[in-house]
């Protein structure tokens, strides 16, 4: 089918000024852009006079692999592409759906407690067998990582100690064999079982397999907080940053490249803590790193709600819970933490408990205990209790607007949303509107210029995982295209759960949105599985 697009200011993907122009798409690929082209040589015309085009966005940190292997993934990537996303790199945070052996009994282990092979149409345990399952079967593309977690749990589970010989070599050979097969690089998530146990010398082993194939090595850092449960000590260097030097002793002196990922700073006494981090990535490039790092546009995060709950604790009896002075220890050391983090109980909302649960959402812990007349602890133990230790939580800052606008200027920073659409519950905001906030930041001034805006979207992220012919407005790219309205955007409110200034949506040269509206024919079927060669 040629598709015709009449009239619109394109955004190339390079950072350069828009210009005005039609675009001629033929099957999935761009063949022309010039001005006035005959209607005539095109099957469908949609005329986007008054509206501005760019390559569809892509989303560098996502977790939508466990999504796209859902019997029915439509409902988790329709808000994405209302969005404009159009484009997942997916298998973040140490955490993919590939990454094992045929046979391995650990498979329970994938998913760091936050994913799970629930309602799949299976399991894949590398590349190939993920992408010849998703392929037009999800309506957006996605690249997909390789997790360390899922490795490493694949040989040996949760076994907090160092790797034998033999489990080490089994990993570090299913990773190596993923990135042969087109991964877009590895992920670490230094935060979460098993990668958490992993040590310096083992880290480095992973990231020489990144460096050898020459592809971005993601990483959830070890703390992104001043305080955090990942160091014993409670003074001293910010634990924020002992995450970043670890980072830099695994890369030094190579030509790593390293994303860290989703640069926030948990708590208001951790936002001190921007400008020696981007010191510290700055030190990375100068000793031959590859160094870059990524934000979302939003103030909160979302986690378990035993975030904040010492393991010591959740692994007793509930007998031994009670004890007056178990209990007396534990409200000392939140008390402690809180004040070292400057975070505390009002900052917590509750997104999920569970079924029958529903009253509690939306509301804070400390909204809770006022209302059911408790302490703040004992309501946040009621709700773990409630929950079987296994509700979810938005809580925040995990940033503040002046970061975000710094950043959104620096470059060295790509955009994300490290988000994923629940089944109940109240939704991660970020799966709303977070890369048209990036965009009315651009327009109003906060951020950096649109062209700009729209090239660490789109070009600039391609290049970045090397997806081939993706990102930029060109003869010869594939047919990914947003569009959009740049007063649209300028004027709307939001933080709802509803995007804003987008309009239209073509994947692949597929019309998989028109006028806000999902053409669910089309969008069922218009995404591809990439690999990265």
């Amino acid at each position: 089918m040629k598709l015709l697009l009449k009239g619109g200011k394109i955004y190339d993907g390079t950072g350069s000024e828009p210009y005005v122009s039609d675009i001629l798409t033929e099957d999935d690929k761009i063949v022309l852009i010039e001005e006035n082209i005959d209607v005539k040589r095109a099957d469908k015309v949609i005329d986007i006079t008054g509206l501005s085009i760019s390559s569809g966005f892509i989303d560098i940190h996502s977790h939508n692999d466990w999504f796209a292997i859902k019997k029915d993934p439509v409902p988790f990537f329709e808000p994405f592409v209302k969005q404009g996303i159009t484009t997942f790199v997916a298998g973040n945070c140490g955490i993919s759906t590939i990454g094992f052996n045929e046979g391995s009994e650990y498979t329970d282990k994938l998913g760091g407690g936050l994913f799970f092979f629930k309602d799949t149409r299976g399991k894949y345990p590398d590349l190939d067998s993920l992408n010849k399952e998703i392929d037009r079967k999800i309506p957006t593309n996605m690249a997909t990582c390789v997790g360390h977690c899922s490795a490493r749990a694949a040989v040996s589970g949760y076994a907090n100690r160092k790797l034998t010989k033999d489990e080490e070599e089994k990993m570090l050979s299913i990773l190596e064999e993923n990135l042969k097969q087109g991964a877009a690089g590895i992920s670490l998530g230094l935060m979460y079982e098993p990668g958490l146990y992993a040590d310096i010398e083992e880290l480095k082993k992973v990231a020489a397999l990144c460096i050898k194939y020459n592809k971005p090595l993601t990483v959830h850092p070890r703390a992104n907080s001043a305080v955090s449960m990942a160091y014993p000590e409670l003074l001293g260097r910010s634990h924020l940053l002992r995450g970043v030097d670890e980072l830099y002793e695994i890369g030094k002196g190579t030509n790593l490249k390293l994303q860290y990922s989703h640069a926030i700073f948990v708590g208001r006494r951790s936002l001190k803590d921007q400008p020696e981090f981007l010191k510290l990535i700055q030190k990375m490039r100068e000793s031959g790193m590859d160094a870059w790092f990524d934000i979302y546009n939003e103030l909160k995060g979302v986690s378990v709600i035993t975030v904040i709950l010492p393991t010591w604790y959740q692994g007793m009896s509930e007998e031994e819970r009670n004890k007056p002075l178990n209990k007396l220890k534990l409200r000392l050391l939140i008390k402690a933490t809180s004040m070292l983090l400057g975070f505390g109980f009002k900052d917590i909302e509750v997104a999920y408990i569970g079924e029958g649960f529903e009253k509690y959402e939306g509301k804070t812990v400390h909204e809770l205990a006022k209302e059911y007349g408790m302490r703040d602890l004992d309501m946040y133990l009621k709700l773990c209790k409630e929950s079987d230790f296994k509700g979810r939580v938005n809580m925040g800052p995990y940033t503040s607007e002046k970061i975000i606008h710094d950043f959104e200027k620096n470059e060295l920073c790509l955009y994300m949303t490290d988000a994923w659409v629940e089944e109940k519950g109240i939704q991660n905001p970020a799966i709303y509107d977070c890369f048209p906030k990036f965009l009315k930041d651009s327009i109003k001034g906060y951020g950096d210029t649109l062209p700009n805006t729209i090239r660490r979207m789109t070009g600039q992220s391609a290049d970045r995982f090397m997806l081939k012919d993706r990102g930029y407005v060109k003869p010869g790219f594939f047919a990914d295209f947003t569009v959009f309205d740049e007063e649209e955007l300028l004027i709307s409110p939001f933080d709802r759960t509803e995007s804003f200034g987008i309009k239209d949506v073509i994947v692949n040269g597929e019309v998989v949105m028109l006028n806000k509206e999902i053409d669910y024919k089309a969008f069922n079927s218009a995404g591809r599985a990439l690999k990265v060669l």
